[in-house]
């Protein structure tokens, strides 16, 4: 197995990935201990199968530089094969500022073509390679040197298997026409603002009950200050304060540190210093935010007059078309989705693009009462009205 330490090293592995189709690549990562994820390994392999075609890079050695990876990432010729890439493409993001293209993520790629959803990589070596992999290395500390030689025929094999699978799913989505689906679901993974996080929309992944619009811009600024402060010290957001305790000191608005003593829920280490005195001052101004400024929460669900009737005809329609089409139907349409449309809403991802062909456009036939449901045989089937 061959380990790439040098910048020279890899500018040759890369140099010669520039003239190939394309390149499966894979990352190693730790992120318990940080805000960022610590890039640990990187795995490469190109379409030949030498044992020179398959290389690790260690990105944690003093003499290397990733720019020539970079460059090969920026190279509009050769496809960047990956799979569940969103973590490895926030790294290099965070890192770089860049979004390998193009860009193919056979995960995406195999709910299209019908493996299910979110479907796993050690399902698809099983079903399309035809191999089996051996797991025991994955929870491994890859930061620690030097590495065994089982945590390197893991890592290696999770780009070697990825050449079979990229091909064969290459094959049927051309075969079906299917590419142009994979492309639209691309669009996500490639917009930088998916792996940009700011603070001033954290706190709308906090889950609360309260609705209170007072008490959402204490949680606002609360969970404003804990991403900040978790960005600026490379921490897990975690570390400052958990979801619960964010969510009781919304409810005590604690003045002072005595009344921050007194959480049952806070960190010992913030009930005093940065991160006490940043809590205090997100109260604060939660409290005197202007009632211009305040939150306000998205109700729109609450609005929504539900047709439950109609709801359910559309399930049975989207199993219907999951089983024609062979596509996982979360990726065609979610439970929200269905509840929109039966209650009139028409900007719904559901009927938007290939979903709209594959889905949408029978979704809102039924919805006007052009179309019916009926069995025939094992299956469901749209019928003319």
């Amino acid at each position: 197995m061959i380990t790439i330490t040098t910048t020279d090293a890899l500018a040759t592995f890369c140099a010669r990935a520039a003239a190939e189709p394309y390149v499966t690549v894979d990352t190693e990562f730790l992120r318990e201990r940080s805000y960022y994820s610590k890039l640990c390994l990187i795995q490469l392999a190109l379409p030949s199968r030498g044992e020179e075609d398959a290389v690790l890079v260690d990105p944690l050695e003093d003499d290397i530089s990733l720019e020539p990876l970079y460059e090969l990432f920026r190279n509009p010729d050769v496809v960047k094969v990956f799979h569940a890439a969103r973590q490895d493409l926030e790294i290099f993001y965070i890192d770089a500022g860049l979004i390998p293209a193009p860009l193919f993520d056979t995960q995406v790629a195999a709910m299209v073509c019908g493996f299910g959803e979110q479907v796993g990589y050690e399902t698809l070596v099983r079903k399309i390679a035809r191999e089996a992999l051996d797991k025991t290395s994955r929870f491994t500390d890859w930061s620690r040197r030097p590495l065994s030689h089982a945590q390197k025929t893991y890592a290696l094999a999770d780009v070697t298997h990825l050449r079979d699978i990229y091909e064969y799913l290459a094959d049927k989505l051309a075969e079906s026409g299917r590419d142009k689906w994979v492309a639209e679901e691309m669009q996500v993974l490639t917009d930088p603002e998916t792996y940009i996080t700011r603070p001033e929309y954290a706190w709308k992944r906090v889950k609360t009950r309260n609705s209170s619009a007072r008490f959402l811009a204490i949680v606002r600024e609360l969970a404003r200050f804990r991403e900040a402060h978790a960005q600026a010290r490379d921490i897990p957001r975690n570390r400052v304060y958990k979801d619960d305790a964010l969510v009781e000191l919304a409810s005590t608005k604690p003045t002072s540190e005595k009344d921050l003593s007194r959480s049952r829920l806070l960190l010992r280490e913030a009930r005093r210093g940065e991160i006490a005195e940043g809590i205090l001052k997100a109260v604060a101004d939660g409290l005197a935010c202007s009632n211009e400024d305040l939150p306000k929460p998205d109700r729109s669900r609450e609005k929504l007059q539900v047709n439950p009737a109609l709801a359910d005809l559309l399930r049975v329609l989207l199993k219907a078309k999951t089983e024609e089409f062979a596509v996982a139907s979360k990726l065609i349409a979610s439970a929200a989705d269905l509840d929109a449309i039966s209650a009139g809403q028409r900007d719904v991802p559901a009927l938007r693009g290939w979903r709209h062909d594959v889905f949408g456009q029978d979704a809102l036939r039924l919805c006007e009462g052009k179309v019916a449901l009926a069995a025939k045989g094992g299956s469901v089937k749209t019928v003319e009205l």
